[in-house]
């Protein structure tokens, strides 16, 4: 019996990483591991003010040369035996594109420019936007943060665009909208160039957004304008329905799977959040804590929607209906830039070895 084969690309903050594997039996049949060539010289990063940014160059190089690498030792049949791609990437990394959908870094005028390029998850230079988020919607008629542990973050979508909005004019005028590296590579890759019709990842909306049925959707338009005039006009060239990541986005675009040597009935899975998809990868169940560790250390845990949907968490990332698992209550927590914090130790600790 002939059994599909899927890869899966997880976007790392360091590499991207690609896997081959049966989709029957979950045997692993093959990866390759590509590290960003931009970030490795740390480019359009600036750690003396927190600014670390993400070239979408890299992203579609790591993508491209990751996928290659994963499939040159399949047989022709094997290859033929695609049948499902699906991505997750760090989260909340964000960046504006066009009306069709391309990022600004990709234009000319704004190859260089860091407020143009994805901010990566660990970018700190939103904070005072946080803190104006926090201040506000804790004094709300409606606290967009209840479902986000009652504290919105530095790190995710609403501070760093509005950081950048402020903060560079050229961007404000040539950014149609916004979006999370996880819902800006399903579009990539379907050849899909109308943001307005994007299938945007629930687990990115609900943990990094404050996105959530019952608001419904979105902060809104009222909230967003009060916190600032910029922000106006910015929630209808979003979105009011997000996905779950068992869905499909779409077919594989022709010009991709020649690209990338695969077949083209490539379905693209909906985005996730790399954290999330670790835990389903993890075959997590209804009241297990499964500790996904890499560059920050995530604690997951799913739980019955219907059962725990009206009962809030305080102090964690997000609590949001089928973040991880479909018809699940998935929450998020953990250590921010813990492997991170890790990396730095081991570099003091071998100082002495390499002076």
């Amino acid at each position: 019996m002939k059994h599909q084969l899927v890869i899966g690309l997880d976007f790392g903050t360091d590499s991207v990483r690609a896997l081959v594997v049966n989709a029957a039996t979950g045997m692993e049949i093959s990866s390759a591991v590509h590290y960003y060539k931009r970030w490795q010289q740390q480019r359009y990063c600036d750690p003396a003010t927190s600014r670390f940014r993400q070239h979408p160059l890299d992203y579609i190089e790591g993508m491209e040369e990751s996928i290659r690498q994963s499939i040159a030792s399949l047989t022709p049949e094997q290859r033929g035996q695609i049948a499902g791609l699906s991505v997750d990437t760090t989260g909340s990394t964000p960046g504006p594109v066009n009306r069709q959908g391309v990022p600004l870094a990709l234009l000319p005028g704004f190859a260089d420019n860091p407020n143009a390029m994805f901010v990566l998850w660990k970018d700190h230079t939103a904070q005072q936007e946080a803190d104006e988020i926090n201040a506000l919607a804790h004094s709300w008629k409606t606290d967009y943060t209840k479902y986000s542990g009652g504290l919105y973050s530095p790190e995710w979508f609403w501070a760093k665009l509005l950081h950048i909005l402020r903060a560079d004019e050229a961007v404000r005028d040539q950014a149609f909208t916004w979006a999370e590296h996880c819902d800006w590579m399903p579009a990539l890759l379907t050849g899909n160039n109308d943001p307005l019709t994007w299938k945007r990842s629930r687990c990115a909306a609900g943990h990094k957004a404050m996105w959530h049925e019952t608001f419904p959707g979105l902060p809104g338009e009222d909230f967003l304008q009060a916190l600032d005039p910029l922000l106006t006009g910015l929630r209808d060239r979003l979105y009011e329905e997000t996905f779950t990541a068992d869905e499909c986005a779409g077919t594989i675009a022709p010009e991709w799977a020649q690209k990338l040597g695969l077949p083209a009935n490539v379905k693209i899975g909906v985005g996730s959040l790399d954290a999330h998809a670790g835990a389903a990868g993890a075959c997590i169940g209804p009241y297990t804590l499964v500790k996904v560790t890499g560059t920050s250390t995530c604690d997951m845990v799913v739980v019955p929607y219907e059962t725990h949907k009206d009962q809030l968490v305080h102090g964690i990332c997000g609590q949001v209906n089928g973040s991880i698992v479909p018809g699940m209550l998935g929450m998020e927590a953990g250590q921010s830039a813990f492997g991170d914090v890790y990396q730095w130790f081991v570099q003091v600790l071998s100082f002495p070895l390499t002076t």
